[in-house]
């Protein structure tokens, strides 16, 4: 293995990591909110093993369509994958600046196994995106869902613990801070 493949290796793994991590903000946003109204040790857990469930599949899901667009399109689909990355971190950072109230966890009850599924789901459909995005570039398919699925698993966890412990206002944020990290990477890809 020469060193160019070492560098780019290393690369793809610094990439991988600070998209999990970006993703997973989404989560944690989502967890401080919640963890703010108040949840169980219990449904913490649930909540936080169903978020990392989520953020394997969808990428996972999202990767294998990507690789397929890739080999069809060849050149043309790394900038249409950076074009994806632009628009969904833009659209991120949009609805970061959105109601504090996080109308689309209204009406769901967190606690009902079918609210879990409901949330976990929303806050892992930008993995599909982003899956769809890296099946272009990324060779490490398996390290990328595990990165994406413990990054959001223990995200959403310290998100859901730290909400119990503090008071409203702080997790706006979460969401911009991703939504601007994937609007880079996507620009990067691009250009």
């Amino acid at each position: 293995m020469g060193v160019a493949e070492v560098q780019t290796g290393a690369g793809q793994i610094l990439t991988i990591a600070i998209m999990a991590f970006a993703l997973g903000l989404d989560a944690f946003s989502l967890g401080v909110g919640i963890g703010m109204k108040g949840i169980r040790l219990l449904h913490v857990l649930q909540m936080s093993l169903m978020v990392a469930f989520f953020h394997v599949l969808m990428p996972l899901l999202g990767l294998v369509t990507g690789s397929y667009v890739g080999h069809l399109l060849g050149r043309v689909s790394g900038v249409a994958a950076g074009g994806l990355l632009v628009a969904l971190g833009v659209h991120m950072v949009i609805n970061s600046f959105r109601t504090a109230d996080n109308t689309e966890m209204r009406g769901f009850d967190h606690r009902t196994l079918w609210g879990m599924l409901l949330i976990s789901l929303s806050v892992s459909i930008d993995s599909f995106s982003v899956g769809v995005s890296l099946g272009v570039f990324v060779s490490h398919v398996l390290l990328t869902v595990l990165a994406f699925g413990a990054c959001g698993g223990m995200m959403s966890i310290s998100g859901l613990l730290l909400g119990r412990r503090v008071g409203r206002g702080m997790g706006e944020y979460g969401e911009a801070i991703g939504g601007a990290i994937l609007l880079g990477f996507g620009l990067l890809f691009i250009f």
